[in-house]
């Protein structure tokens, strides 16, 4: 006789479980799926059933996996998302593959978006969408393939690989800032008006102590949010961005900044290729991965 086929969970209760772990609160995986909250409550109840186990411990401010939760997610979500990359495949009339790549703006505009075209001619069965934000997001949540991020290389629960190293140099408008014979950078600086970029606020000490020299003093500096809107108003002529390559390297190709104290020092952070290691990496990602550091080292 025949063995009956093995059980299995209904589909809708597993992802239901999926968005919940992913989430960590009801009311939100209940938003990612379009569901009302109460359906969540109910379809994991109806696995827990199932399964004879608790999955989730309860609380006021939210739900915490289990241990049997914990490991039964870790089982099910791969799985789970082979069936969307699967489906998606199929859906599409392209048949193109799609890699998520999230990284920051500033890289994006400058560095990547320049360089789509070549990869679509080299790899015209992949769809590349990238995500551009300064928010570090969570790549498992959000369904993030890739993400390059700027910092030192660690980041918990993400593998991180080297991708492109950061230097920092001063530049300004051509003419703007023209050092004179035997002047030093720090008596150059000292006539001419800095800018600042918030999210950098230590640059300019850290470039003068790199170069062994005083830091150059900022009153009346200009204060701006972020790097882009510090090289345009560098470009517009009214004064000296600390600019940081690869981001500013597409304002000094094109001219419209000069390093007049050429080439740059490392800042000591550097951009890395992350990613989450539970989530099983496809063919068309590790295309991109390898496209990605070739253009790196091509950078």
């Amino acid at each position: 006789m025949a063995e009956p086929p093995p059980t299995l969970p209904p589909f809708a209760a597993l992802r239901a479980f999926q968005a919940a772990a992913i989430h960590g609160r009801f009311k939100d995986a209940a938003a990612s799926l379009g569901v009302t909250e109460s359906s969540i409550s109910h379809q994991i109840r109806r696995l827990e059933d199932f399964l004879h186990v608790a999955l989730f411990d309860r609380s006021a401010t939210g739900v915490q996996l289990t241990g049997a939760g914990r490991r039964y997610f870790a089982e099910i979500d791969p799985a789970i998302r082979r069936i969307q990359a699967a489906t998606s495949g199929l859906l599409r009339p392209s048949g193109r593959a799609v890699v998520r790549l999230t990284l920051p703006p500033s890289l994006a505009v400058s560095w990547l978006i320049p360089q789509i075209s070549a990869f679509e001619g080299e790899h015209p069965a992949i769809e590349l969408q990238l995500v551009a934000t300064t928010r570090v997001i969570d790549l498992a949540r959000d369904q993030v393939d890739l993400a390059i991020r700027h910092g030192r290389g660690v980041w918990p629960g993400l593998e991180a690989e080297h991708l492109l190293d950061e230097l920092a140099l001063p530049v300004a408008a051509p003419g703007y800032l023209e050092p004179a014979p035997g002047e030093t950078p720090s008596e150059a600086l000292g006539r001419v008006r800095l800018i600042v970029s918030a999210r950098f606020p230590n640059e300019w000490e850290e470039w003068a102590r790199a170069r062994g020299l005083p830091p150059p003093a900022q009153q009346g500096a200009i204060g701006l949010d972020g790097i882009e809107q510090a090289l345009q108003v560098a470009e517009s002529g009214h004064g000296v961005a600390m600019g940081r390559r690869p981001v500013v390297d597409e304002h000094l190709a094109r001219g419209a900044l000069v390093a007049p104290f050429g080439e740059g020092d490392p800042t000591g952070a550097a951009y890395f290729l992350c990613r989450p290691p539970e989530i099983e990496v496809t063919a068309a990602v590790r295309q991109v991965q390898r496209w990605l550091h070739g253009l790196a080292r091509r950078t």
